[in-house]
């Protein structure tokens, strides 16, 4: 018997990637990702293992590329207003991309897996925490610096901001334009309190 040609196996992973998130993880069968990836069921395993060690390779292929863009705006600017704005910013210009699926992989990927998906659906909640808590971090850094009320509700304003930015992945998906999610952006961030100024007699 013949054997199968070798394959470019980063090629691969980043075919398997958008599958994924085009699909999501528990609709996407076998058969469909070595269709896309042009290559036999026995050089997926040998490659990647099973499928789900396949769809967490694809996960941190996705955190180091197209999702990369929050963790650089976190870390990058001096506010964490600043810092909020840009991922809102870029993630508008992201989810919104024909260049790709629309919305976030890691919102998107296990979205109604039954019980058999469990941990898949717990990887992606932990990285979704993961993120929620960074946002977290920067805005009690604007707490501690003074650019927040000391009485800010930083757990309640870092969840709210973690949900707009999973509202803009379902919103793009179900086919909103950057525009659209720019103005979501836009108006989510006159909810971020600032400092009363204080007048001098």
């Amino acid at each position: 018997m013949a054997r199968q040609r070798g394959f470019d196996r980063e090629a691969a992973l980043e075919t398997a990637l958008l599958t994924f998130w085009r699909h999501g993880y528990e609709a996407t069968s076998i058969a469909e990702l070595t269709a896309a990836m042009g290559i036999r069921p026995p050089s997926l395993y040998a490659a990647f293992g099973d499928k789900r060690r396949l769809f967490e390779e694809a996960v941190r292929r996705y955190q180091e590329t197209y999702g990369a863009f929050t963790t650089r705006a976190l870390a990058e600017e001096p506010t964490g207003r600043g810092a909020i704005e840009r991922v809102l910013r870029e993630a508008a210009a992201e989810y919104a991309s024909r260049e790709h699926p629309g919305g976030c992989l890691i919102i998107t990927a296990a979205v109604n897996c039954g019980p058999e998906s469990a941990e898949v659906e717990a990887l992606l909640r932990g990285f979704r925490e993961e993120a929620k808590t960074a946002i977290k971090a920067r805005i009690d850094g604007d707490v501690a610096a003074g650019r927040l009320p000391a009485a800010t509700d930083t757990a309640g304003l870092a969840a709210f901001y973690a949900a707009t930015i999973q509202g803009m992945s379902t919103q793009s998906r179900d086919g909103a334009s950057y525009e659209d999610l720019l103005a979501i952006a836009t108006l989510a961030m006159s909810a971020y309190p600032q400092v009363e100024a204080v007048t001098v007699p």
